[in-house]
C-alpha cells in the first residue's frame, strides 16, 4: 500500500503526455489519502513572528483557473496589477487601492444572432483557456492560451492590439525585449513575434521525447539573444533578432531503461545574471552557464522542474519535495537548507527585501530570511481547499507582494519595511 501510494504521488501530479490539452491537475494526493503522513504536512510548526504582512486590498478574478494545471499569475506595470482567469476573465487594478480599472472577457461566445447577448448573460461562453502570462511591456499586455492564442492588449484599456496563432500550447509566459515577443511551445516550438503587431518573424524547434512533464520551460531574454530550456535536458541560445542558434548546451542526460527514467526536462525559466546562466532540471542537475560560450561553470545535484531566484550572490532553489535550499551563485556551495515546508508544494520562492516569500497547497505564504533561511512570518490568503491554494510564485514590486489562488482570488499583501 505503501509503495503504491508513493508511486502515485510522485507519478500523478506531474506527468502527462506531451500534446494532451487542458489535462485538469487532479491528483492532489492529500485529496485522496487522509493519513497521518497527510495530516502531519497539514500541521504548521509554531513561529515567533518577526513581524505580521497586511493584507492591503483583494478582488476577484472570475473562478481562477480551479483545478486545472496552471502557472499562470499576476503582472505589475504602469502602475495597475493585471491578472486574469483561465476563462478569459482579464482586469487591471489600482496598484495602490485595488480599484478594478478595466476588464474584458477573451471567452468565445457563439455568433447567434439576437441571442448572443442572451447566451452571454446566461453562460460563461467557451473558454479562452488562459495559461501562459501574464507579461507586462511596451504599454500592452501578453498573455498565451493552451489553443495556441497570443494574444496583445491595451495596458490603458484592456482593448484587444492583435492575436497571434501558434502551433502548441502556450504555458509559460512570454518575454519582451528588442520588439521581439518571445513564446515558447508544448510542441517545442519558440517564436519570435513582432511586439507591435504580433506578426511572425522566427522560430526555433528543440526535440520533444515521447514522455515529458505538462508544464515548459519560459524563455529568458540578456545581451540580445534568447534563452531556453527544452524537454530533451538541453539549454539554447538563440539571436533575438533572426532566431538563429548561438548555441545549445546539454545540461541533463536521459539514463535509464524505462520513458520514465529517461525524463530529463528543463521545466522553468531560466535566469541571467552578469553574463552567466543558472538552470536546473528535472532529474536533478543544476548547472551554472557562460552565456557567451555555453560553457559549464558548476554543476550540482538539485531536482526541481520550479523557477529558480536569485538576490545578490544567493541563488534559491524550491525542489520537488518544497525543501527550500539557499546556495552561492559564484561557486554553488550551499548556505542553508531549510525542510520544515516539506511536502507542501510550494511555490518557487520570491525574494523580497531580505525575506524571500513562498506559497503553498494550503493558501499560506511564508516570509524565510535570505541570510539563514529562518521562518519569520506567514498569512493565511486562501484555504486547506485544493481550489483555495496558492499554485504560482507571488509577484514582488517593492514591499508588496501579489498572489493568487486557483479560485480567482487576488491578494496584494505588505511586508513591513
Amino acid at each position: 500500500m505503501m509503495l503504491g501510494k508513493q508511486l502515485l504521488k510522485i507519478l500523478i501530479p506531474t506527468l502527462m503526455l506531451t500534446g494532451c490539452s487542458s489535462m485538469p491537475d487532479w491528483a492532489n494526493p492529500g485529496t485522496w489519502f487522509e493519513d497521518e503522513e497527510e495530516l502531519e504536512i497539514r500541521k504548521l510548526e509554531p513561529i515567533t513572528p518577526k513581524f505580521t504582512p497586511e493584507i492591503v486590498w483583494e478582488a476577484q478574478i472570475g473562478d481562477g483557473v480551479r483545478h486545472y494545471f496552471s502557472r499562470l499569475k499576476p503582472a505589475v506595470g504602469y502602475d495597475k496589477v493585471y491578472a486574469a482567469s483561465r476563462q478569459g476573465d482579464v482586469k487591471a487594478f489600482d496598484q495602490a487601492s485595488g480599484k478594478e480599472v478595466w476588464s474584458i472577457n477573451l471567452a468565445e461566445f457563439r455568433d447567434e444572432g439576437i441571442l448572443t447577448g442572451f447566451s452571454k448573460l446566461w453562460s460563461d461562453g467557451i473558454s479562452a483557456k488562459v495559461a501562459g502570462g501574464l507579461t507586462v511591456a511596451y504599454q500592452t499586455l501578453y498573455l498565451g492560451t493552451e489553443n495556441g492564442l497570443v494574444v496583445a492588449l491595451d495596458t490603458d484599456t484592456g482593448a484587444v492590439k492583435w492575436q497571434q496563432k501558434v502551433k502548441g500550447e502556450v504555458l509559460a509566459s512570454p518575454v519582451v525585449d528588442e520588439g521581439i515577443v518571445v513564446v515558447n511551445t508544448g510542441a517545442g516550438t519558440m517564436y519570435g513575434l513582432d511586439a507591435r503587431t504580433g506578426e511572425e518573424k522566427w522560430v526555433y524547434e528543440s526535440e520533444v521525447p515521447p514522455l515529458t512533464l505538462r508544464g515548459i520551460s519560459a524563455p529568458a531574454v540578456a545581451a540580445g539573444g534568447a534563452v531556453v530550456g527544452t524537454a530533451s535536458g538541453k539549454l539554447a541560445v538563440t539571436l533575438l533578432e533572426t532566431g538563429q542558434v548561438a548555441w545549445e548546451q546539454t545540461i541533463a542526460t536521459a539514463s535509464g531503461s524505462t520513458e520514465l527514467e529517461r525524463m530529463v526536462d528543463i521545466d522553468s525559466q531560466a535566469l541571467v545574471l552578469g553574463g552567466v546562466v543558472y538552470v536546473i532540471s528535472y532529474n536533478g542537475t543544476l548547472a551554472s552557464i557562460e552565456l557567451r560560450s555555453g560553457r559549464v561553470i558548476w554543476k550540482r545535484e538539485y531536482r526541481s522542474y520550479r523557477r529558480l531566484s536569485l538576490d545578490g550572490n544567493s541563488l534559491f532553489v524550491v525542489d520537488d519535495k518544497s525543501q527550500i535550499y539557499a546556495l552561492d551563485r559564484r561557486n554553488g556551495v550551499e548556505s542553508w537548507t531549510h525542510i520544515s515546508l516539506r511536502g507542501r508544494e510550494l511555490t518557487s520562492a520570491t525574494p523580497v527585501g531580505d525575506y524571500i516569500v513562498v506559497g503553498d497547497k494550503y493558501g499560506y505564504l511564508h516570509w524565510l530570511t535570505q541570510s539563514n533561511g529562518e521562518l519569520v512570518a506567514r498569512v493565511a490568503v486562501g484555504g486547506d481547499d485544493e481550489d483555495e491554494s496558492i499554485y504560482a510564485a507571488p509577484i514582488e514590486d517593492g514591499n508588496m507582494v501579489y498572489t493568487q489562488t486557483r479560485d480567482g482570488q487576488l491578494v496584494a499583501i505588505k511586508t513591513p519595511e
